[in-house]
């Protein structure tokens, strides 16, 4: 069936991941530890964190989980913030991470606009980073919907975020691809029952996403050359 709206994860997807978040999750820990060697240590064994390769293994909560799961689990190391306390914390530090666009963002969106698609964002990330990151990639005004795990539709894999998409844009999920580099945009996109794109610019590869997805492609830039297949 045709597609007249494309949704998209936004960490591993619109974003490179490893080149966004490894060395920022490096910072944070520190800052969390507070100089606590053995509390770094167990913190970044929480988030599967790799402390001598400052990157994230395949494994790790932060991949596809939310930003409340995140602080759920860092939270009993953390002497002075509680879990929402620490939610809001990484939130906000998120959303001045240094960004590593997939592609060409402005460009590649719209291109994408300009074929008539309706294109929006759901991150299980919280919704003021998502903004925020959209906003100082140039992009922001590219998407119909903007969606965090704590705007008030859930988070994935759960389906209801992608059909709060559905709804705000007057698209069926059946004509909707939902677009991402984890086993949770995949599963929430079949439940949805949308079309589900892959691509490689997470944590996850081929062999897992395969299975999942209609396609899979290297990165968002192929989705074009896709639609026209």
């Amino acid at each position: 069936m045709p597609i007249e709206a494309l949704l998209f994860d936004k960490d591993g997807t619109l974003f490179d991941f490893a080149a966004t978040w490894n060395g920022w999750a490096a910072a944070v820990l520190d800052r969390l530890s507070g100089g606590n060697a053995q509390r770094l240590q167990m913190m970044a064994a929480e988030i599967s964190y790799d402390l001598d390769r400052k990157a994230f293994n395949p494994d790790s909560l932060v991949i596809a989980g939310s930003n409340d799961e995140v602080a759920a689990v860092l939270a009993p190391f953390v002497d002075d913030m509680d879990a929402a306390a620490l939610a809001d914390y990484l939130a906000e530090s998120a959303a001045a991470a240094e960004l590593a666009p997939a592609v060409p963002l402005a460009a590649f969106l719209d291109g994408l606009r300009t074929r008539g698609l309706v294109l929006g964002v759901m991150t299980n990330d919280a919704e003021v980073s998502a903004v925020s990151q959209l906003r100082r990639a140039g992009v922001l005004d590219r998407f119909a919907f903007v969606a965090g795990c704590d705007s008030g539709h859930g988070a994935k894999p759960d389906p209801a975020p992608l059909l709060a998409f559905c709804a705000a844009t007057g698209v069926a999920p059946e004509r909707t691809a939902m677009v991402g580099d984890s086993l949770h945009d995949l599963a929430a996109g079949a439940a949805a029952g949308m079309q589900r794109i892959g691509v490689l610019t997470g944590m996850a590869l081929q062999a897992e996403l395969a299975p999942h997805a209609d396609v899979v492609l290297p990165d968002i830039g192929h989705i074009p050359a896709w639609l026209d297949r």
